[in-house]
Protein backbone atom coordinates (compact mmCIF):
# COMPACT_ATOMS: atom_id res chain seq x y z
CA UNK A 1 0.00 0.00 0.00
CA UNK A 2 1.45 3.40 -0.81
CA UNK A 3 2.04 6.63 1.30
CA UNK A 4 -1.68 8.43 2.33
CA UNK A 5 -0.49 11.71 0.93
CA UNK A 6 -2.25 13.49 3.70
CA UNK A 7 -0.52 16.59 4.35
CA UNK A 8 -0.97 18.29 7.70
CA UNK A 9 -0.44 21.88 8.63
CA UNK A 10 2.83 20.79 9.85
CA UNK A 11 4.14 19.16 6.94
CA UNK A 12 3.36 21.71 4.31
CA UNK A 13 5.12 24.51 6.39
CA UNK A 14 8.09 22.00 6.38
CA UNK A 15 7.51 22.01 2.66
CA UNK A 16 7.64 25.78 2.51
CA UNK A 17 10.13 26.49 5.04
CA UNK A 18 13.34 25.67 3.34
CA UNK A 19 11.57 28.17 0.62
CA UNK A 20 10.97 30.92 2.69
CA UNK A 21 14.26 30.94 4.30
CA UNK A 22 15.88 31.85 0.83
CA UNK A 23 12.98 34.42 -0.04
CA UNK A 24 14.16 36.17 3.00
CA UNK A 25 17.46 35.64 2.56
CA UNK A 26 17.32 37.19 -0.91
CA UNK A 27 14.93 40.39 0.33
CA UNK A 28 18.89 41.42 2.09
CA UNK A 29 19.14 42.76 -1.32
CA UNK A 30 16.77 45.60 -0.14
CA UNK A 31 17.84 46.62 3.22
CA UNK A 32 21.74 45.77 3.34
CA UNK A 33 24.75 47.38 1.82
CA UNK A 34 27.28 44.92 2.49
CA UNK A 35 26.99 40.99 3.88
CA UNK A 36 25.67 39.36 6.91
CA UNK A 37 27.98 39.93 10.10
CA UNK A 38 30.75 37.28 9.76
CA UNK A 39 30.41 36.18 13.30
CA UNK A 40 26.50 35.42 12.43
CA UNK A 41 27.19 33.55 9.92
CA UNK A 42 29.63 31.29 10.65
CA UNK A 43 27.46 30.11 13.98
CA UNK A 44 24.44 29.76 11.58
CA UNK A 45 26.11 27.37 9.05
CA UNK A 46 27.40 25.64 11.76
CA UNK A 47 23.73 25.32 13.70
CA UNK A 48 22.43 24.25 10.42
CA UNK A 49 25.36 21.98 9.89
CA UNK A 50 24.72 20.16 13.25
CA UNK A 51 20.89 19.83 12.55
CA UNK A 52 21.72 18.00 8.95
CA UNK A 53 24.26 16.07 10.61
CA UNK A 54 21.74 14.48 13.44
CA UNK A 55 18.76 14.61 11.29
CA UNK A 56 21.09 12.16 8.75
CA UNK A 57 21.27 9.62 11.25
CA UNK A 58 17.93 10.12 13.53
CA UNK A 59 15.59 11.15 11.15
CA UNK A 60 16.84 9.28 7.93
CA UNK A 61 19.34 6.43 8.99
CA UNK A 62 18.01 5.07 11.98
CA UNK A 63 14.20 4.93 10.42
CA UNK A 64 15.66 3.05 7.31
CA UNK A 65 17.87 0.57 9.33
CA UNK A 66 14.75 -0.03 11.96
CA UNK A 67 12.44 -0.68 8.71
CA UNK A 68 14.89 -3.62 7.59
CA UNK A 69 15.76 -7.22 8.92
CA UNK A 70 18.43 -9.42 8.66
CA UNK A 71 22.06 -8.35 6.38
CA UNK A 72 19.16 -6.03 4.64
CA UNK A 73 20.30 -3.46 8.36
CA UNK A 74 22.98 -2.47 7.13
CA UNK A 75 23.38 -3.48 3.06
CA UNK A 76 20.64 -1.07 2.14
CA UNK A 77 21.40 1.71 4.21
CA UNK A 78 25.21 1.35 2.92
CA UNK A 79 23.96 1.20 -0.55
CA UNK A 80 20.63 4.58 -0.05
CA UNK A 81 23.86 6.48 1.42
CA UNK A 82 26.75 5.67 -1.16
CA UNK A 83 24.38 6.20 -3.86
CA UNK A 84 23.28 9.69 -2.38
CA UNK A 85 26.66 10.62 -2.54
CA UNK A 86 27.80 9.80 -6.00
CA UNK A 87 25.03 11.56 -7.37
CA UNK A 88 25.76 14.72 -5.51
CA UNK A 89 29.70 14.04 -6.98
CA UNK A 90 28.42 13.21 -10.41
CA UNK A 91 25.91 16.53 -10.22
CA UNK A 92 29.50 18.38 -8.99
CA UNK A 93 31.15 16.63 -12.22
CA UNK A 94 29.18 17.40 -14.60
CA UNK A 95 27.66 20.89 -14.16
CA UNK A 96 29.90 23.39 -14.43
CA UNK A 97 29.41 26.19 -11.55
CA UNK A 98 31.25 28.13 -8.79
CA UNK A 99 31.37 27.24 -5.49
CA UNK A 100 29.37 28.87 -2.82
CA UNK A 101 31.29 31.19 -0.88
CA UNK A 102 29.01 33.14 1.85
CA UNK A 103 31.75 33.88 4.36
CA UNK A 104 34.12 35.68 2.76
CA UNK A 105 34.51 39.53 2.65
CA UNK A 106 34.23 41.39 -0.26
CA UNK A 107 31.67 38.98 -1.80
CA UNK A 108 30.37 40.95 -4.56
CA UNK A 109 31.15 39.53 -8.18
CA UNK A 110 31.26 41.87 -10.91
CA UNK A 111 31.10 39.63 -13.79
CA UNK A 112 27.16 38.16 -14.55
CA UNK A 113 28.81 35.23 -16.28
CA UNK A 114 30.39 33.81 -12.64
CA UNK A 115 27.49 34.92 -10.91
CA UNK A 116 24.82 32.83 -12.87
CA UNK A 117 27.11 29.82 -12.29
CA UNK A 118 27.38 31.19 -8.67
CA UNK A 119 23.24 30.80 -9.11
CA UNK A 120 23.24 27.36 -10.56
CA UNK A 121 25.72 26.14 -8.13
CA UNK A 122 22.84 27.38 -5.37
CA UNK A 123 20.33 25.12 -7.24
CA UNK A 124 22.87 22.24 -7.45
CA UNK A 125 22.89 22.45 -3.57
CA UNK A 126 19.61 22.84 -2.88
CA UNK A 127 18.05 19.65 -5.00
CA UNK A 128 19.09 17.32 -2.35
CA UNK A 129 17.76 19.73 0.73
CA UNK A 130 14.44 19.26 -0.88
CA UNK A 131 14.97 15.78 -1.66
CA UNK A 132 16.00 15.18 1.95
CA UNK A 133 12.60 17.49 3.12
CA UNK A 134 10.29 15.43 0.47
CA UNK A 135 11.59 12.14 2.27
CA UNK A 136 11.59 12.81 5.77
CA UNK A 137 7.85 14.23 5.31
CA UNK A 138 6.98 10.62 3.21
CA UNK A 139 8.63 8.84 6.57
CA UNK A 140 5.76 11.37 8.65
CA UNK A 141 3.01 10.63 6.93
CA UNK A 142 3.88 6.86 6.89
CA UNK A 143 4.21 7.23 10.84
CA UNK A 144 7.88 6.13 10.72
CA UNK A 145 9.31 9.75 12.39
CA UNK A 146 7.09 12.35 14.32
CA UNK A 147 6.25 15.45 12.20
CA UNK A 148 7.93 17.57 14.27
CA UNK A 149 11.17 16.26 13.11
CA UNK A 150 10.21 16.94 9.72
CA UNK A 151 9.61 20.57 10.51
CA UNK A 152 12.83 20.88 12.77
CA UNK A 153 14.76 19.72 9.93
CA UNK A 154 13.56 22.02 7.79
CA UNK A 155 14.17 24.99 10.02
CA UNK A 156 17.61 24.21 9.72
CA UNK A 157 17.45 24.12 6.02
CA UNK A 158 16.03 27.30 5.77
CA UNK A 159 18.58 28.59 8.50
CA UNK A 160 21.50 28.31 6.45
CA UNK A 161 19.27 29.06 2.74
CA UNK A 162 19.07 32.60 4.61
CA UNK A 163 22.45 33.50 3.55
CA UNK A 164 22.47 31.61 0.41
CA UNK A 165 19.52 33.63 -0.75
CA UNK A 166 21.76 36.73 0.27
CA UNK A 167 24.64 35.42 -1.47
CA UNK A 168 22.37 35.13 -4.89
CA UNK A 169 21.04 38.49 -4.49
CA UNK A 170 23.12 40.83 -3.13
CA UNK A 171 26.28 40.07 -5.85
CA UNK A 172 23.52 40.46 -8.63
CA UNK A 173 22.91 44.26 -7.80
CA UNK A 174 26.61 44.93 -8.09
CA UNK A 175 26.27 44.03 -11.69
CA UNK A 176 23.90 46.94 -12.34
CA UNK A 177 20.47 44.89 -12.47
CA UNK A 178 17.82 46.38 -10.28
CA UNK A 179 17.65 45.25 -6.86
CA UNK A 180 13.64 43.58 -7.45
CA UNK A 181 15.49 41.02 -10.37
CA UNK A 182 18.64 40.15 -7.82
CA UNK A 183 15.92 39.74 -5.87
CA UNK A 184 13.35 37.19 -7.81
CA UNK A 185 17.21 35.47 -9.12
CA UNK A 186 17.46 34.54 -5.50
CA UNK A 187 13.74 33.41 -5.10
CA UNK A 188 14.14 31.34 -8.21
CA UNK A 189 17.35 29.81 -6.74
CA UNK A 190 15.39 28.48 -4.22
CA UNK A 191 12.25 27.02 -6.28
CA UNK A 192 13.97 23.95 -6.49
CA UNK A 193 13.85 22.88 -2.90
CA UNK A 194 9.86 22.65 -2.38
CA UNK A 195 9.64 20.98 -6.28
CA UNK A 196 11.84 18.24 -5.19
CA UNK A 197 10.10 17.82 -1.72
CA UNK A 198 7.00 17.46 -3.83
CA UNK A 199 8.75 14.69 -5.75
CA UNK A 200 10.31 13.03 -2.97
CA UNK A 201 7.12 12.48 -2.01
CA UNK A 202 5.34 11.24 -4.91
CA UNK A 203 7.96 8.62 -5.93
CA UNK A 204 7.90 7.14 -1.82
CA UNK A 205 4.16 7.28 -2.15
CA UNK A 206 4.08 4.21 -5.09
CA UNK A 207 5.71 1.78 -2.56
CA UNK A 208 7.03 1.95 0.67
CA UNK A 209 9.57 -0.33 -0.26
CA UNK A 210 11.64 2.21 -1.33
CA UNK A 211 11.66 4.20 1.46
CA UNK A 212 14.71 2.61 3.47
CA UNK A 213 16.88 3.19 -0.05
CA UNK A 214 15.40 7.55 -0.09
CA UNK A 215 15.95 7.59 3.69
CA UNK A 216 19.95 6.35 3.47
CA UNK A 217 19.56 8.25 -0.13
CA UNK A 218 18.89 11.32 1.66
CA UNK A 219 21.33 10.90 4.54
CA UNK A 220 23.75 10.52 2.20
CA UNK A 221 22.94 14.05 -0.11
CA UNK A 222 22.93 15.77 2.73
CA UNK A 223 26.09 14.65 4.76
CA UNK A 224 27.98 15.91 1.12
CA UNK A 225 26.44 18.75 1.09
CA UNK A 226 27.45 19.47 4.76
CA UNK A 227 31.36 18.18 4.43
CA UNK A 228 31.28 19.89 1.02
CA UNK A 229 29.85 23.22 1.43
CA UNK A 230 28.96 24.16 4.69
CA UNK A 231 31.50 23.31 7.15
CA UNK A 232 34.35 24.41 4.77
CA UNK A 233 32.49 27.39 4.14
CA UNK A 234 31.97 28.37 8.01
CA UNK A 235 35.80 27.53 8.64
CA UNK A 236 37.27 30.01 5.59
CA UNK A 237 38.45 32.90 6.73
CA UNK A 238 39.56 33.84 10.02
CA UNK A 239 39.92 30.51 12.18
CA UNK A 240 36.96 30.31 14.80
CA UNK A 241 35.43 28.38 17.08
CA UNK A 242 32.08 29.60 16.19
CA UNK A 243 31.29 26.96 13.88
CA UNK A 244 32.10 24.29 16.32
CA UNK A 245 29.56 25.67 18.63
CA UNK A 246 26.97 26.30 16.25
CA UNK A 247 27.17 22.81 15.01
CA UNK A 248 27.11 21.07 18.44
CA UNK A 249 24.09 22.93 19.45
CA UNK A 250 22.24 22.08 16.41
CA UNK A 251 23.39 18.94 16.26
CA UNK A 252 21.68 18.46 20.20
CA UNK A 253 18.65 20.17 19.66
CA UNK A 254 17.89 18.09 16.39
CA UNK A 255 18.71 14.67 18.41
CA UNK A 256 16.71 16.02 21.44
CA UNK A 257 13.88 16.51 19.43
CA UNK A 258 13.77 13.24 17.50
CA UNK A 259 14.07 11.50 20.68
CA UNK A 260 11.83 13.18 22.70
CA UNK A 261 9.47 13.35 20.25
CA UNK A 262 9.69 9.88 18.91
Amino acid sequence: MGLELVLSTKLILAILIPFIGTTLGSAMVFFLRKQLNQKILKILLGFASGVMISASFFSLLLPAIEALENYKKWLIPTIGFSIGIAFLVMMDKLIPHEHIDKTEEGIGINHIKKQLKLFLAIIIHNIPEGLAVGVIIASAINGTINQQAALTLSIGIAIQNFPEGAVVSMPLKETGISKFKAFMYGVFSGVVEPIAAIVAILLTSITQSVLPYALAFAAGAMIYVVSDELLPEAQSGDKSMLPTLGVAIGFVIMMVLDIALG
